[in-house]
């Protein structure tokens, strides 16, 4: 796996062992940064992209370990290895306690040197991967469902996970591709790595390439340091490119050289980096409609659609709601009624898989997190809106007054209800405002519906 070069800050009050460090560090393959107390180090700090600092504890007007802990302040995970005299060795302790990554005795040996620092950094890119990691457990990555088409899915994600090939994920909004793409890279040898997925259509344009590929100190006004990118970030690992089609097509060019070549540069710089990614990108568009638009470079096309995964709408697989309904409400323990997975079933769910996550969401919080009945649901779907069949069954036979004009109204009071309280966060006074009715009016509605 290839590294961009690492810049080490050098802090000591003695100039020649400042200048030593300077040459040391250089000759190892780093990018020097000197300093020399501990004022003058926190200032290039602040300034600069550091990824190490070795610093001197004895210095005048702040010493080594309050610099350490002024670092501590600014920056929890910069590794900061202390250097000290013989005979010092409580204060080199003293020092680890508040984070020091470790600490030499005067006179180390230049190579020991460099063993500490790659130690450092080798610990201060887990504690990074690691806090990516945590983010990663906390997000649901199961795919549910066991229509015919998701075993499809399912079949093409084994078949080219374990691949270095680039995927293109093709799909309406809604419909999973961030969750495919995890799926893909869980299930790759750079399971271990990082997954590192950018919205391009969320991030101005402006800043998306200083948001894949970085950028220099000094490359545009308000780069004050320097910066990693996305593609560094994700070395070894995935890149999700999510929305690739809404990417400025100037950048699209240099998305297509770093894809070929495996080599990036960062904005305001001139020197190359490589890089060891795997790209999965997805795209709410039709690919070909988007060439034709302008929105899409075909060459940029073709080196993304190496291997193309079409996700199904939600309405191309209602075998699997039922499933999804209970997986989604698992969360809350909360169950729901026979009439109501009906209902769910004979709607065509435009905004596909969000939409029904959202609308089960706001059916358990208008039942109080009890049992979910045909009369929590919003009227649009109960109603059959956005429907390509015919009515529900029950309203047909005339078995239900559920979707009767009463029930439709009392389904949408206790909708519009709820979403007035979590848009005011339970302010019931800023809740009766917001529905242009009396307070008392709300408090009476509340306790009709039992809504908690």
């Amino acid at each position: 796996m290839s590294e961009s070069i690492k810049t080490i800050l050098a802090v000591d009050d003695e100039p020649s062992m400042l200048r030593l460090l300077e040459i040391s560090l250089r000759q190892a393959g780093y990018r020097p940064l000197t300093a020399k107390d501990g004022r003058e180090a926190l200032e290039v700090v602040r300034s600069n992209h550091v990824d190490c600092v070795v610093s001197d504890l004895h210095m005048p007007r702040m010493d080594g370990l309050q610099l350490l802990k002024a670092i501590r302040q600014a920056d929890a995970d910069l590794p900061v290895i202390i250097v000290t005299a013989q005979g010092e060795v409580k204060s080199a302790i003293e020092a680890m306690k508040h984070g020091a990554s470790d600490y030499m005795l005067r006179p180390f040996d230049l190579e020991e040197l460099e063993l500490s620092i790659k130690r450092s950094l080798s610990i201060s890119r887990l504690v990074v991967e690691n806090q990516f990691l945590r983010e990663e457990k906390s997000t649901d990555t199961g795919m549910v469902g066991s229509s015919p088409v998701m075993e499809q899915l399912q079949q093409s994600i084994r078949q080219v996970a374990p691949e270095r090939a680039t995927v293109l994920i093709a799909g309406e909004t809604g419909t999973g591709k961030e969750l495919v793409a995890r799926a893909i890279h869980a299930h790759s040898p750079r399971a271990e790595a990082l997954f590192v997925a950018v919205n391009c259509a969320a991030i101005p344009h402006e800043m998306l390439e200083s948001e894949l590929f970085g950028h220099e100190k000094g490359a545009f006004t308000g780069a004050i340091k320097e910066r990693i990118g996305k593609f560094e970030l994700a070395d070894g690992g995935t890149l999700f490119l999510d929305e690739v089609t809404e990417m400025p097509m100037q950048l699209q060019a240099k998305l297509l050289r770093a894809l070929q070549e495996n080599v990036i540069e960062r904005v305001g710089g001139n020197q190359p980096i490589s890089v060891d990614i795997r790209v999965v990108a997805a795209t709410n568009r039709d690919p070909r409609e988007a060439i034709k638009d302008g929105k899409l470079r075909e060459d940029l096309y073709y080196r993304l659609n190496v291997f193309r995964i079409d996700l199904p709408a939600l309405r191309m697989r209602k075998s699997d709601i039922e499933a999804l309904a209970k997986h989604f409400l698992a969360k809350r323990q909360v169950e729901i009624a026979p009439a109501a997975i009906q209902a769910l079933m004979q709607y065509d769910w435009p905004g596909n898989v969000r939409e029904l996550e959202n609308v089960l969401e706001r059916a358990a919080i208008i039942s109080g997190n009890q049992t979910i009945q045909l009369k929590h649901l919003p009227v649009d779907v109960t109603a059959g809106e956005g429907q390509s069949g015919a009515a529900l069954p029950e309203a047909q036979t005339g078995k239900s007054n559920e979707l009767s004009i009463p029930s439709a109204v009392e389904a949408l009071e206790r909708r519009l209800i709820a979403e007035a309280l979590v848009t005011t966060q339970g302010n019931k006074s800023r809740a009766a405002k917001l529905l242009e009715i009396s307070e008392r009016s709300l408090w009476y509605k509340l306790s009709l519906y039992e809504i908690s």
